[in-house]
């Protein structure tokens, strides 16, 4: 009898696809690799799209993305690196949403897919080929999966809810400024 079955040999390659993925974007944004742009690049970007302060939303998302793929891969503390790396996926898809479901439109289908798979694997737990499980599961423990999302999910509302209302104080700033002009135009 071998100390793996199948379902061990999936959970690595879901590890390790997922994983590698969401290093490798990390990567981009926090050392510039494959393409990327870099923290100051990223960072511009991101305050673009309403993440500010850019450089520090770069930082993170970045850390997210490469510490919980990194961490994903090696099969290690997966509550918290599936956490991280779903939270950071939740703060792209925001972004996204805009643009519809497909990736071919810009929408947030790759950033949900990746998201969920992170998700998946923080709750499933990494399979017996993984470094948590040749640690005896210290940093994976039962609990570990609800603390992890429920941390994860409340900083990652706050960020897109504040994300969300940078984008529109402009548009009420905008409206404001047309109705005081329409105000004044009636003479009231």
């Amino acid at each position: 009898m071998t100390a793996f079955d199948r379902r061990d040999v999936g959970l690595l390659l879901l590890r390790l696809g997922a994983g590698g993925v969401l290093a490798a974007h990390g990567a981009q944004k926090l050392l510039g690799w494959f393409g990327g742009h870099g923290i100051e690049g990223t960072g511009q970007f991101m305050e673009s799209v309403g993440y500010a302060p850019g450089r520090a939303s770069a930082t993170a998302a970045g850390l997210a993305e490469a510490g919980g793929g990194t961490l994903l891969a090696l099969g290690l503390a997966t509550p918290a690196a599936g956490a991280a790396a779903a939270g950071a996926m939740a703060g792209a898809a925001a972004v996204h949403a805009p643009n519809g479901f497909f990736n071919q439109e810009g929408g947030y289908e790759y950033a949900a897919t990746l998201g969920l798979a992170a998700t998946g694997l923080a709750v499933t737990g990494p399979g017996r080929l993984s470094l948590d499980h040749a640690l005896g599961h210290v940093l994976d423990r039962g609990w570990m999966v609800p603390a992890a999302l429920g941390a994860t999910a409340a900083v990652t509302a706050m960020v897109v809810g504040a994300r969300n209302r940078r984008l529109k104080k402009p548009e009420r700033e905008e409206a404001a400024a047309g109705f005081d002009a329409q105000e004044s135009l009636s003479g009231e």
